[in-house]
């Protein structure tokens, strides 16, 4: 490793600091959700240090407590993952065409909303071993509250694993509140989603199915219909 190479890993670590504790008390919640679906904290720990990505493991836990079949949490990760597509894609611009398959695909293990934003905003071509510095200090953070969460919904009394519960609902609403509020398309689309979940699960010739079938369903119904309806007009900047 050059001395560049080590100062950016460094830097890497410094920015990734503060995404990692913020990660520990995201996964906490997790681990909670986890435990709640019947798992150890080993299995939740390998699970989130193999898939780091909150809505993606929570639906998917969700649907392991549900003893849904492994198809359809294939297909809901999938989907519930489906940005980090574009994201890779945009990140993959950042390298220089000389960095190699491989080191791209380290990247690619862990491509985050949070570490694809401090890498997009690197000056220049993204170095590598930035990136890993910043990968170094947030997956144990993640990994690490989850376990965390598993064990404490495993000693809390029920009746505060039960509040606890629906930390993670408080963050998803966090996440949606915003930017409904700058964007009435959003806001609107918002509000059809939540009708639609209701109505998919009241309505007779849908509420049969499973609720991760029924959200796969909802999902792609939706995002297709808002990307054909109103597109996102491309800036040209990098």
């Amino acid at each position: 490793m050059t001395v560049s190479d080590r100062m950016e890993w460094q830097n890497g670590m410094k920015d990734g600091i503060p995404i990692g504790l913020g990660y520990f008390a995201v996964a906490f919640s997790l681990g909670i959700a986890a435990r709640n679906a019947g798992m150890t904290p080993m299995q939740g720990f390998l699970a989130s240090l193999s898939t780091n990505a909150s809505a993606g493991e929570y639906a998917v836990f969700t649907l392991i407590g549900q003893n849904a079949p492994y198809l359809e949490c294939a297909v809901m990760t999938l989907i519930a993952n489906a940005r980090y597509l574009l994201m890779s894609a945009s990140l993959s611009q950042k390298l220089h065409p000389s960095v190699p398959s491989w080191k791209r695909m380290i990247i690619g293990f862990d491509v985050t909303d949070e570490l694809f934003g401090i890498g997009i905003a690197r000056k220049g071509w993204l170095n590598p071993a930035y990136y890993y510095g910043a990968m170094l200090v947030s997956i144990p953070g993640w990994a690490f509250g989850t376990l965390l969460g598993v064990i404490m919904g495993n000693l809390l009394p029920a009746r505060i694993v039960s509040a606890l519960s629906v930390a993670l609902y408080g963050m998803f609403l966090a996440i949606v509140i915003p930017p409904s509020r700058e964007n009435k398309i959003i806001g609107a689309l918002v509000l059809i989603s939540f009708l639609l979940s209701w109505l998919s699960s009241v309505l007779p010739a849908v509420s049969s199915l499973s609720s991760g079938t029924r959200t796969i369903i909802l999902t792609v119904l939706i995002s297709g219909t808002a990307a054909l309806l109103f597109p996102h007009e491309e800036s040209g900047d990098m």
